[in-house]
């Protein structure tokens, strides 16, 4: 690829600058990629199959959509539009979709709004395994072969999405949504003018929520970073202030990342996200938990206090549920408020996690400052190291042998320590969706986290 600006090829996707390195030819080469790993694996024998191409809010998401969904078009396989949904939206399309065999999200996730990208998705509304990713990279890198003009692929819309996704929320088994509605809580939501305005807002409402909202419109144009970490949502806190709400709620741009703060304003970190859910469900459900090797302790003790498994898989979506599936998990994600319940579908899911948080403290009849209040609170503290002509695994030896003393260790995703009594770990692997390292520890004392991260990024200079 040309261009000086970061452009990530991986198995989860592509994502890149727009105008420099993400392009509608880019995006039309790698649609074509995927279309032409469908063709050949068969998927698209039936003629009546489609794939289902949407996009978070982004104002380049349009134009990469067309592109991309010219070249699935290219390379013999038909395609329905959905427009501006966000991500677990569309993936729960595809999986209830019998004609369905894949879908395409136009999304950078949290990136700043100059980036974009295209994410992959089975028939199963499940991300691509990793070994499918590099099936269609290989594909893109050699530029795929298109169709001639008796087998080009349909184009056509495909309406309802985000009530359809509503309306399985809803209808959950496990959801006590009569006990969200005798509460009526008041809900400070903060959606960053990203997809998730499309869902969050009346899923909310139809919870029998009193919605107090900043950044619902879905015009893509993020008034702040737009990744819902603590230090970005200081608008959300001053609102849940100024409203009186219970709780106050953040989303990432295409939906699939939920943040809380609690009533007097304060974030609670992304990672809470996770573990209330799981206490909501394993009250309800006896099953495994799996997450990410670099999520909160709180979501392993959510699992302890249940007597269930816990499981830990490395970082990515597709891998979680992969591990999910292994051990018949009834609920896992990933720590950056990323909760996936197989119950509805394999994929990180903000709307679900709402109504699982919102449910928890309706029917404990308890608000999050006072249900957090007795937990053991854990600091984590996250680095990012421009990764340059970093060797990795040169990193991971000068780790071991300045800081690895007692510590347990995993090498399924960069290399993870771990300290199990003294309640501490730290891991440091290469990231999937930009040119960095993360740097990531977690301590009962913040000092410990910050003095874990140090160590480590010592080792990198020395």
């Amino acid at each position: 690829m040309t261009g000086t600006a970061p452009f990530i090829v991986s198995a989860s996707g592509i994502r890149g600058v727009v105008g420099s390195t993400m392009t509608p030819e880019v995006s039309a080469r790698y649609g074509a990629a995927f279309g032409r790993y469908l063709v050949q694996v068969g998927a698209t024998d039936d003629l009546e199959t489609y794939v289902i191409v949407g996009r978070d809010s982004r104002t380049s998401g349009e134009l990469l959509s067309a592109a991309a969904a010219a070249g699935l078009r290219a390379a013999g396989v038909s395609v329905r539009d959905a427009g501006i949904a966000p991500t677990p939206t569309l993936l729960l399309a595809v999986r209830d979709d019998v004609s369905a065999v894949g879908g395409l999200v136009l999304t950078a996730s949290h990136n700043p709004i100059e980036w974009n990208g295209l994410k992959l998705a089975s028939g199963s509304g499940m991300f691509v395994s990793p070994e499918a990713g590099l099936a269609i990279q290989e594909l893109f890198e050699a530029v795929p072969e298109l169709a001639d003009w008796s087998r080009l692929g349909c184009g056509d819309t495909l309406d309802g999405v985000a009530e359809h996704h509503i309306e399985r929320i809803l209808s959950l088994p496990l959801l006590d949504v009569d006990s969200i509605r005798d509460r009526a809580p008041v809900v400070a939501l903060d959606c960053v003018h990203g997809a998730g305005g499309a869902v969050m807002p009346e899923l909310l409402r139809r919870l029998g929520c009193r919605v107090e909202g900043i950044g619902l419109a879905t015009d893509g144009v993020f008034p702040r970073d737009p990744e819902p970490i603590p230090a970005n949502l200081g608008e959300l806190r001053r609102l849940v202030q100024a409203s009186g709400a219970e709780i106050g709620m953040a989303v990432d741009p295409d939906g699939d990342r939920l943040a809380l703060v609690d009533g007097a304003g304060e974030p609670v970190g992304e990672d809470w996200t996770l573990a209330l859910a799981a206490e909501y469900v394993l009250e309800r459900r006896k099953g495994a938990v799996v997450t990410n090797l670099s999520s909160s302790q709180s979501i392993e003790q959510a699992a302890v206090r249940a007597g269930v498994p816990f499981h830990r898989a490395p970082v990515g979506e597709a891998r979680v549920a992969e591990r999910m599936i292994a051990t018949e998990a009834v609920i896992g994600g990933e720590g950056n408020g990323g909760v996936m319940l197989p119950e509805l579908n394999l994929t990180r899911d903000a709307a679900v996690a709402a109504a699982l948080v919102l449910a928890l403290l309706a029917t404990r009849e308890t608000t999050l400052a006072d249900l957090l209040a007795p937990r053991d609170r854990y600091h984590m503290v996250k680095r990012k190291v421009g990764r340059g002509e970093l060797d990795p695994e040169d990193i991971y030896r000068r780790m071991r042998a300045v800081i690895s003393e007692g510590a347990e260790e995993n090498t399924e995703d960069g290399l993870r320590l771990t300290w199990p009594e003294a309640q501490e770990w730290l891991h440091v692997r290469p990231s999937g969706t930009e040119p960095i390292l993360r740097i990531i520890a977690e301590a009962p004392g913040l000092e410990r986290a910050e003095e874990l991260v140090r160590m480590a990024s010592r080792s990198m200079s020395a």
